[in-house]
């Protein structure tokens, strides 16, 4: 029996958010100029991705990487078919990107207290609280809203997260009109059973809520994670080109599962993503150049499974003759 004829079973198509720019650049040591941020977005724009997270309109103090929210916004070339999000952290946020018209707003806050507390020096009550006025205001601007719950599988702090307490955010961001929610492996402490888990309780309480996976591939388990939640029918995953990003509030946290590994793998797999993987491997190739480093690109480095090389030289005298 062939691979094809033992296809798992799974969404037959996925779509892709690429959040390098945003979760990606904004911990890198080197600010990357604005100019060379923009001709980086426009490239992700041609790769087919459903969605590209921009920016993050914060504070310039507490992130000056992405300083430059409103001019990415502003300069960045609009591909059709591809919808532009950015991250706000607060209600100045919210003003801020509302006038830059992205397509989708993305709101964060952790469904654990400690963690909470260290990455929005907010306890979770009091996220809770501005993450439903912002939902509120950004609906009254015609803004879709989309809520990522931060370490909803574990935290470096407290360890295991309660399913329950994540689910009750979950429920309270989207009975406020929250159009779809991230549930974020912030810290790479997922495992394939967990997720399944958690993705098919999501599924249940909340069928018509948007459901996305953010993975990050600290422990080496990104891929299978990936897996195990498109198994229970989940059809949107975050993931980073070359791997950028992580978390610096999670102690030997490593960057998000890279964005041309998640797709080479769905390729080979028969699922659709619509990322010309090719293209993408092209931007990739730049990206040491965009940040200053080396990036740890498993796909950039072996390259896609059937890539072929010449066999050795002396081969064909070696064998010269032979049947």
């Amino acid at each position: 029996m062939s691979a094809a004829a033992t296809r798992l079973r799974g969404p037959a198509r996925v779509e892709i958010n690429e959040v390098a720019p945003r979760d990606g650049l904004q911990i890198e040591p080197v600010v990357v100029p604005t100019d060379a941020k923009v001709a980086f977005v426009d490239a992700l724009s041609a790769c087919g991705f459903a969605r590209i997270e921009a920016t993050s309109f914060t504070s310039a103090r507490a992130i000056p990487a992405l300083a430059d929210a409103e001019a990415l916004m502003h300069r960045m070339r609009r591909q059709p078919g591809v919808r532009y999000t950015a991250l706000v952290p607060n209600l100045r946020g919210l003003e801020r990107a509302l006038s830059c018209r992205p397509d989708e707003v993305n709101l964060v806050m952790s469904a654990s207290e400690t963690h909470n507390r260290a990455n929005l020096r907010m306890t979770r009550a009091q996220s809770r609280q501005q993450l439903l006025a912002m939902i509120a205001e950004a609906g009254a601007a015609g803004v879709p809203v989309n809520v990522s719950l931060s370490t909803v599988f574990g935290c470096p702090f407290e360890g295991e997260v309660d399913t329950a307490e994540v689910m009750a955010l979950a429920n309270a961001f989207a009975e406020a009109g929250a159009a779809g929610i991230t549930l974020c492996d912030t810290t790479g402490m997922a495992y394939p059973n967990q997720v399944a888990a958690l993705c098919e309780t999501f599924h249940a309480a909340l069928p018509a809520t948007g459901l996305t996976i953010h993975l990050h591939n600290t422990r080496g388990m990104g891929l299978a994670n990936a897996v195990a939640a498109w198994q229970t029918g989940v059809t949107r995953f975050d993931a980073a080109a070359g791997g950028l990003g992580g978390c610096p509030y999670a102690p030997g946290a490593s960057g998000n599962v890279s964005t041309e590994d998640l797709v080479h793998m769905f390729d080979c797999m028969g699922v659709q993503t619509g990322v010309d993987l090719g293209a993408l491997l092209d931007v990739v190739a730049g990206m040491p150049e965009l940040v200053g480093r080396d990036i740890h690109s498993q796909l950039l480095s072996a390259g896609p499974r059937l890539r072929t090389h010449q066999p050795p030289a002396w081969m064909a005298e070696h064998f010269a003759g032979q049947a």
